[in-house]
Formats: C-alpha cells, sequence, structure tokens
C-alpha cells in the first residue's frame, strides 16, 4: 500500500503589513506546521501496521527541501517535491490537490494532511484530493488508526461531541494536532538525509481524474487590489466607490405598453445591448 502524507511549505511566523495586507514570508521560519507533522507521523504508523510504504510530498520551492529530508530521517520510505507556481498554490486549495496528484508515481491508498495550513488556514486541500481521487475523506480528525485492514478515526464536532468513523480505502484523511507529536529521528538517520537526493516533479497531465456529472461553472471570487489611502475613511470610501460620478438612475412612467417597450429597447441601444 502506498500511504502519503501532504506537507505543507508555509511560514508559521509570517508577518502581515496592518495597510496593505502584504504577507511577507522568509524561508527561514518556513516549514511544516503542527498539523502537518502529525499527519506524517500517523502516515508512518499506517505505513507500518499495513507494511506499505510512506512517501511525503510537497509543493513548494527548493526550500521546502529541508522540511522533506526531516521526513526521511523520521522514516519515510520515499519523497518527492513538486513544483509548482507558489503564488496560485497558496491562493487555490484545488491547484494544490492537482498539483500533488499530478507528482505521485503511483495512486495513493491512504492520504494524510493536516487540517489546516498555518497561511491561509481553509482547509480545503484535503476535500479537493478526494474528490479528485473519487476516495472517503474523513476530515478534522483527532485520532487514526490502522485497525483489522481498515481505518479507525475520532472527529471532533461542536459543543464538545465526538463522532467515531470506521472506514477503508481509498481515503484521504486531514488530521488536528490533538496529543500526535512526530517521533525523534536517529542520528544516523538525520546525517543520511542531510545529503540524500530529493526528486523533484513537474505538473504535468492529471492522472487520477475521475469524470463526475456535470455542474453549472461558478467562477471563483476575485483577489482585488487594498484600497488605497492612508485613514479609514479614505479607504472606505475607495471601497464603496462613493465619490465616482455616475449616471444619475431615471424614473419613468410611461402611459402604455408601447411606451414602455419603447424606452426599454433604447436604453438596450445606447448601452450597446443591441444593435
Amino acid at each position: 500500500m502506498l500511504i502519503v502524507a501532504a506537507l505543507r511549505w508555509s511560514d508559521q511566523r509570517a508577518a502581515v503589513d496592518p495597510l496593505t495586507g502584504e504577507v511577507r514570508t522568509d524561508a527561514r521560519t518556513s516549514g511544516a506546521s503542527a498539523a502537518d507533522r502529525a499527519a506524517l507521523e500517523h502516515a508512518l504508523r499506517i505505513a507500518e501496521a499495513f507494511d506499505g510504504r510512506c512517501l511525503a510530498m510537497t509543493v513548494g520551492p527548493v526550500e521546502a527541501e529541508e522540511m522533506l529530508r526531516e521526513a526521511l530521517s523520521v522514516g519515510a520510505h520515499e519523497v518527492v517535491r513538486v513544483e509548482g507556481p507558489a503564488a496560485t498554490v497558496t491562493e487555490d486549495g484545488s491547484e494544490t490537490a492537482r498539483l500533488l496528484l499530478d507528482g505521485l508515481p503511483d495512486r495513493p491508498d491512504v492520504i494524510v494532511c493536516g487540517d489546516h495550513s498555518a497561511d491561509r488556514g481553509t482547509g480545503a486541500t484535503p476535500a479537493f484530493l478526494a474528490q479528485r481521487l473519487g476516495a472517503c475523506q474523513a476530515l478534522g480528525l483527532i485520532e487514526l488508526e490502522a485497525v483489522d485492514g481498515g481505518l479507525r478515526a475520532v472527529r471532533r464536532l461542536d459543543g464538545g461531541r465526538r463522532e467515531r468513523l470506521v472506514f477503508g480505502a481509498p481515503a484521504v484523511c486531514s488530521v488536528e494536532p490533538a496529543g500526535t507529536t512526530l517521533r525523534r529521528a536517529p542520528l544516523p538517520a538525520t546525517i543520511a538525509a542531510r545529503t540524500a537526493r530529493i526528486p523533484v516533479a513537474h505538473a504535468g497531465s492529471l492522472r487520477y481524474l475521475r469524470a463526475g456529472t456535470a455542474k453549472a461553472f461558478r467562477p471563483r471570487p476575485r483577489a482585488l487590489p487594498a484600497p488605497v489611502g492612508s485613514e479609514p475613511h479614505q479607504r472606505m470610501l475607495a471601497l464603496t466607490g462613493a465619490l465616482i460620478e455616475r449616471t444619475p438612475p431615471a424614473l419613468l412612467r410611461p402611459a402604455t405598453v408601447e411606451e414602455a417597450a419603447r424606452e426599454l429597447l433604447d436604453y438596450l441601444r445606447r448601452h450597446g445591448y443591441t444593435p
């Protein structure tokens, strides 16, 4: 069985400009979050229980290889870094899922992710992975273990309640760092991982896409630039467009149906909707 630990390379101490909203990151403080480290530990345990192989992978720049070397040192059998556009991956969980699946050498049996990343925090990537693989999904888990050839998990619910799940492969799981810490790497494995070659995969055609039902296209929300202005009042005016000149609305009271139709057609012609 192939057990994949999908890790997120992100700055754990990112600074945000309070005026422009620009996020400043530093490779020296970037790496795996506590949730991703817990996901790697769960993947290692599941691989040991199923006598399978554990593959740790991430989408990111060359600096992300340090995180993969740590995964090798704690027992991951293989690692893969997927080269992808970092800006797109940060903004779109669906694109992150596509790049991860493109970089896989084989179809995975189980994918374990952190429940949310430190930069975006949407937690949408595991759901996109499950949808593209056609696998069952178990998200927001606080416990995960392999039992009798399947998986058993506990999920946190609102109001202090818990939900127990039993499911099999293929599956995509996201875990919380609830009492699960990554094992300590032995010194010889740590030294060997420092010089290990990290394979790099480039995104290609999606091999594991399963066709589903046709759905209406729904465009994603657009990312708009921050409003200009040093004062909150100026930024509010820029957001609302209160100072932009507009054509005042016209109130018409046509006497007949023909006159109403003529006014409507004239409006459409003036704005280029009809010839």
